[in-house]
């Protein structure tokens, strides 16, 4: 099963692109993030004629979260708990049935600049607030994974420029600290359990021709519990599509799991 994350950065803006993506890799389940749709406006038809099934979690302008699946989707929740009053749209989950059931849940972590401020302590709150549901999620002792754009950078060697992002939202020690303490729970970080070394990415800036000199950063992530690590294949970033015709800031991202 061939499952991708991919922040589309608005989806009427990606209204060619994504689709292209979509017939040239063929994934199985794509996790969308800032679709900046509310549900009733979202263009499930363009999914639903190339055979998958639509899950969204939207908002007006902002945010918003979906799933695209060609497998059935189960049992599908919206929304991180632990906050009755957070109405932003920045979490959705399902149970994916293919050979074996998948619990895929997935994110738009917020960003939390400017640092420090109300926006960062939201940030740390709702990482909290994950920890929590990762730990959940790995006492069930089934497959599952959380993936999506974390807007965390875990180490110097995901920036190309680490010593510009030192006082960041997404490369703070803070920021750092709460994403590794829900890794240590016992989650693989997908990409790194495939790939080691630097130069690879998931996000450009559109400004200062971020794309042609490689100065990106890495920030869109698998996070798999232990019973769905035992069954990856495979993790890689698509990095070419950051240069295709209107492209999102960020790229797709996608692991192969044996089920």
């Amino acid at each position: 099963m061939k499952i991708a994350t991919f922040n589309i950065n608005g989806i009427k803006a990606r209204a060619e692109a994504l689709p292209r993506w979509l017939d040239e890799s063929q994934p199985d389940v794509v996790l969308l993030q800032e679709i900046k749709s509310v549900d009733e406006n979202f263009p499930r038809e363009m999914f639903e004629e190339r055979g998958y099934n639509v899950e969204t979690h939207g908002q007006k302008s902002f945010n918003g979260v979906a799933i695209l699946s060609k497998l059935p989707l189960e049992d599908v929740t919206r929304g991180l708990p632990g906050d009755d009053e957070d109405e932003q749209a920045r979490w959705i989950e399902a149970t994916v049935i293919g050979k074996s059931a998948l619990r895929i849940c997935g994110l738009y972590l917020p960003n939390g600049n400017p640092a420090p401020g109300p926006k960062y302590d939201y940030k740390l709150a709702w990482m909290e607030r994950l920890y929590h549901r990762a730990g959940d999620l790995l006492a069930s002792e089934e497959p599952a994974l959380m993936a999506g754009d974390y807007n965390i950078i875990p180490q110097a060697e995901d920036a190309a420029r680490p010593d510009a992002w030192r006082e960041d939202a997404l490369f703070r020690p803070e920021s750092r600290a709460a994403f590794r303490k829900i890794l240590n729970l016992g989650f693989t970080e997908a990409f790194r359990a495939r790939v080691q070394g630097p130069g690879h990415y998931s996000f450009w800036d559109y400004q200062a021709g971020a794309w042609n000199k490689n100065d990106g950063i890495r920030i869109d992530h698998f996070l798999l519990t232990p019973q769905a690590a035992d069954l990856m294949r495979d993790c890689q970033i698509d990095a070419a599509v950051r240069g295709h015709e209107k492209p999102s800031d960020h790229v797709p991202v996608w692991v192969d799991l044996d089920v």
